[in-house]
């Protein structure tokens, strides 16, 4: 490698995938779902959804229950909602500024003398909503939040790679979140002297996120992604602070691979690391398996 960014040293099997966006114009734009205790922000129900449906596609998690659905109420589960949880899964979340939309509307508020929102605590939300979906989703494994002016896509699959060298570890569920617009963005992205983001022109309340379930390879994944080279060409789009286009890239590129086979090689921005993605075809299999049962 002719880079000092972190990348993942070994190989990592991509179990599933996901993407959300809400309020960009896009056709597939999805209605947030309704999560108790978030209010205003695409932050929280953007992350939830992608988890949601990285889990759902992986039902198989090691628990009595299937991942892909919420918790029973305490009275239906007869305990704790921890009670049972899968230990074995790590979660990373990772974006360059947080909720960014819950931040500039506690803000207003302060400014404009209005009585403050408990529930506008934006240093919190990213912990707060991985708190949420570990009790849903009956995950007790480690829980990170992460901020990077890397591309998201490169930090998360390093430290994916290093919480997997834990021996108590079996997958680690990734995920980054970003929002359009609001005053905070754009105040950082002229202090880093950045003329535009990736999300340029969206509202304020629009924004998009993506998971990747990982594993080691032969965890029955059925595409295997490792680190290249780096990107020494002009090929790929220069990739503006804590992107997370890459994570969509990714993604992308899973499905395909999932369903067509073969390779790719995923090259992000220029002078950055580039990813080969390789199909195996029993794990493909074992994958539908799971898909039609």
């Amino acid at each position: 490698m002719t880079t000092d960014k972190p990348v993942p040293r070994s190989p990592l099997g991509i179990l599933a995938s996901a993407t959300a966006t809400h309020g960009t114009g896009d056709p597939d734009d999805i209605a947030l779902p309704r999560l108790p205790g978030f209010v205003e922000s695409a932050f929280s129900p953007l992350a939830y959804e992608v988890v949601r449906q990285c889990l759902a596609e992986r039902p198989d998690g090691g628990t009595s229950r299937s991942w892909g659905s919420p918790r029973a109420s305490e009275a239906e589960s007869g305990g704790e909602a921890e009670s049972g949880g899968d230990s074995r899964t790590a979660v990373a979340l990772a974006g360059l500024m947080g909720d960014t939309t819950t931040a500039d509307l506690a803000s207003r508020r302060m400014v404009a003398g209005r009585v403050h929102n408990p529930l506008l605590f934006m240093q919190a939300t990213p912990n707060s909503v991985l708190g949420h979906m570990s009790r849903e989703f009956r995950i007790t494994g480690q829980m990170f939040s992460l901020s990077t002016l890397d591309d998201s896509l490169t930090e998360l699959l390093a430290m994916a790679d290093l919480l997997l060298e834990d021996p108590e570890l079996d997958r680690v569920l990734v995920l980054g979140v970003e929002l359009g617009g609001g005053e905070r963005a754009a105040a950082v992205y002229r202090e880093l002297a950045v003329d535009s983001h990736p999300l340029a022109g969206l509202p304020a309340n629009a924004g998009r996120a993506a998971a990747l379930l990982l594993a080691r390879p032969g965890a029955g994944a059925p595409v295997t992604v490792r680190a290249d080279q780096t990107n020494d060409s002009d090929t790929g789009t220069a990739a503006r602070p804590g992107s997370i286009q890459g994570l969509f890239d990714l993604a992308s590129a899973h499905r395909r691979l999932s369903r067509d086979g073969g390779s790719h090689r995923l090259a992000t921005e220029p002078q950055a690391p580039a990813f080969i993605l390789t199909a195996d075809s029993e794990a493909r299999k074992e994958t539908e398996t799971h898909a039609h049962q």
